[in-house]
């Protein structure tokens, strides 16, 4: 009986697999997820794919997969698939098109960005694109086009210019403990993330900590989630104030004599100056800030300094602030106070994206030897096409945009100004795209994109340890063509040179196994991935952490991590960062005009603007909604249900009320992303995200919102 492990065959080629007249191949989920899972996908004939389950003797995905993906059957086959290239006739933004071929596309585009790097220079072409596709060679390829032709530069701030850099400052390096480490741990402490929602996989090996140790799960997040509705100790804070429950936590450490001060003095660098920096932040102290009641606060630090084996789990939601670097700063360095690094299952994992080590150098054409002239802050891309000065540096107005794997018309912050940039008559916008998305809709030219199962590329797992290698599975349906076809052939029309323009991608994928010190692809393709998890000591960073002096930083150097960080060298407004752990009180302001604070927390079966388009995920989500807390609801007159709207100066943005008891007062939750369309006035909730630059290197404040609620 097939028991979803695939059979081996001595017919098949070895990444092949097949059970009674259906083939299994395998592959990895490409999409936007620190899981980055290995997948088993049916193969029913050369052009369809049946059930998607999570390979079992992957020792990080065990057989378990997301809802979202083990259908991506519906996702793959789904009937509105862009198929064939097309050339707007109407309205930008209003979806009218007609087909034309590929060479017609093809050959409008290099015209037209020739004709505009003569006239404006090639900064005036911004290639824009993020982790629609987590693969590096179809993601990051555009970063060779834009390396040759030297068109703008982007700084990716969406997801991980907060998080990354608070981490940072004190880690000196983007990695940590083995997540399967936690099937060895005694207390999990989740805080800042949702895996039921985000990162299914987590709670498998929690699940195994649990059965077999009797390990207890402590959840921090801003509202009741799946994740926490499993939890033993349960804290509800509010948005922007977890670096004040950190700084209470590690007050009752010292306190309380759960400071390990042997592993203090040795492994960090000034552990008498925090302890003494913190004798003022009390639980009472934070209590009044986040909103947390005294005895929780007790309680959750009395579960890490009593158990050895405490393994923090950080996720990115709550680095989505004005604060969140700092935040992510204080938070990170609550295991260093007990030495929970020292054990097996203890220690702390935000990202293990810095044990990879790839040379890109084929991929993202960094043999050009050239330095771009400028950048573009992906978060402020509306600010950049309406021309704000600052946004442009100084250079020329951005006159073309190639997008790919991205859909900034409904993910990217300060919506309607994005809205008002993407529609310029003057600007001449190309989207590689799936579906008709948004931001598609403002295009001159669609070119209908392959999707993972029809391509070959490699990956890297953020939330485990794996090189991965999702090879091409089936046909791809009617003219669609890989984000690295489209590239070769748009390089050809605007004369950018390179050698990774004439190769395969199994070739690109060759070379940069091997230059990257791994086997090369022959050895990955007949594995299907590659264990790279450092040794115990590196992991644990008992050889010392990532700073010169291998010490781990409670002191933040913010200056040199924004240089770190951002790709043009340029700063954030770091002078009033706190330097040591410490509540940073630069939110969006709650005031009488905007009393709320909202969060857009990623919803179960959506994955940012994907899968918002799959039948089953919008059964599952039903309408988008703003979760509000009965008293709320009692004292704005609002019911259960009603018709609501949110907004502040930056939008508006229409939704039903859902009574919610699971979030403190005050506190409103709007799980997203739904498409635009699914509002009854076309704007989306990135419509009140405002697009500021934090410090110390910008980035996406996505749950960092202060809003008014009233009856529509």
């Amino acid at each position: 009986m097939f028991d979803g492990i695939p059979d081996s065959s001595e017919t098949e080629p070895m990444n092949i697999h097949t059970k009674p007249n259906i083939k299994t191949g395998i592959s990895v989920c490409p999409h936007d997820c620190p899981s980055a899972c290995a997948l088993e996908v049916e193969l029913l004939d050369e052009h369809t794919i049946g059930r998607v389950r999570g390979a079992k003797d992957n020792s990080y995905t065990l057989g378990v997969i997301c809802e979202k993906v083990a259908r991506y059957a519906e996702r793959i086959h789904h009937p509105e698939r862009l198929l064939y290239p097309l050339k707007r006739t109407g309205k930008k933004g209003s979806g009218e098109f007609t087909r034309i071929t590929w060479d017609e596309a093809l050959d409008e585009i290099g015209m037209r960005f020739n004709a505009i790097e003569k006239e404006y220079g090639p900064s005036a072409i911004l290639p824009y694109f993020y982790a629609g596709t987590m693969g590096l060679v179809m993601r990051d390829g555009i970063e060779r086009l834009r390396n040759v032709k030297n068109y703008s530069g982007m700084h990716d701030t969406f997801c991980i210019a907060l998080s990354w850099s608070g981490f940072y400052a004190g880690a000196g390096k983007i990695a940590g403990v083995d997540p399967r480490e936690m099937q060895k741990s005694d207390l999990i402490v989740v805080w800042g993330g949702n895996p039921v929602n985000t990162q299914v996989n987590v709670m498998t090996h929690i699940g195994i900590a649990k059965k077999t140790r009797g390990a207890k799960l402590a959840c921090v997040d801003v509202y009741e989630t799946g994740t926490m509705k499993q939890a033993d100790i349960k804290v509800i804070v509010r948005p922007g104030t977890d670096g004040a429950l950190a700084c209470a936590v590690m007050h009752i450490l010292f306190r309380d004599g759960h400071a390990n001060w042997d592993y203090l003095r040795k492994y960090t660098d000034c552990p008498e100056d925090l302890e003494q920096h913190l004798k003022t932040r009390t639980p009472e102290w934070a209590s009044v800030i986040c909103g947390v009641p005294v005895a929780t606060i007790e309680e959750l630090a009395k579960a890490i300094g009593t158990t050895t084996r405490s393994y923090f789990r950080i996720g990115y939601g709550f680095s989505r602030s004005r604060n969140g670097a700092a935040n992510m700063h204080a938070v990170a360095s609550i295991p260093a106070i007990t030495g929970a690094w020292l054990h097996e299952g203890g220690g702390a994992l935000h990202s293990n994206s810095g044990i990879y080590k790839w040379n890109k150098t084929l991929i993202e054409g960094l043999d050009t030897a050239r330095k771009l002239d400028r950048y573009i802050d992906q978060s402020r891309i509306g600010a950049a096409l309406c021309g704000d000065s600052h946004d442009l540096a100084g250079g020329p107005p951005i006159k073309a945009l190639f997008v790919q794997n991205t859909n900034p018309v409904s993910v990217a912050p300060d919506q309607n100004k994005v809205k008002q940039g993407f529609a310029r008559e003057d600007l001449f916008t190309v989207v590689h795209e799936q579906f008709m998305t948004e931001t598609a809709k403002y295009a001159d030219i669609v070119l209908p994109a392959t999707m993972f199962l029809e391509h070959d590329d490699v990956y890297q797992g953020g939330g485990h340890q794996h090189i991965m290698f999702g090879r091409k599975l089936v046909e791809p349906p009617g003219e669609c063509r890989s984000n690295h076809e489209v590239l070769v052939e748009i390089a050809k029309r605007v004369g950018a040179k390179h050698r990774g323009f004439e190769m395969s991608p199994r070739e690109i994928i060759d070379w940069t196994m091997q230059h990257s010190k791994r086997p090369g692809l022959d050895v990955l393709d007949a594995a299907n991935w590659i264990d790279v998890q450092p040794d115990f000591e590196t992991a644990h960073c008992l050889n010392g952490f990532g700073h010169a002096d291998g010490k781990y930083h409670f002191r933040a150097d913010w200056a040199a991590v924004g240089r770190w960080q951002s790709p043009s060298g340029e700063l954030g407004p770091v002078a009033g960062m706190p330097v040591l752990p410490d509540h940073w009180d630069v939110t969006d302001r709650v005031t009488l005009e905007t009393p709320f604070r909202l969060t857009t927390s990623p919803a179960r079966a959506f994955l940012n603007s994907s899968f918002n388009e799959t039948p089953s995920s919008l059964k599952r989500e039903g309408r988008p909604m703003v979760f509000v807390h009965p008293d709320d609801l009692s004292r704005t007159g609002l019911s259960d249900g009603q018709k609501v709207v949110l907004g502040n100066a930056r939008g508006q943005v229409t939704l039903h009320a859902k009574v919610f008891e699971g979030v403190q007062p005050g506190v409103l939750i709007a799980e997203s992303i739904w498409p635009n369309t699914a509002y009854e006035d076309g704007c989306g909730i990135n419509s009140l995200v405002g697009a500021d630059q934090p410090a110390p290197a910008g980035g996406g404040v996505f749950h960092d919102i202060s809003v008014w609620i009233r009856a529509a």
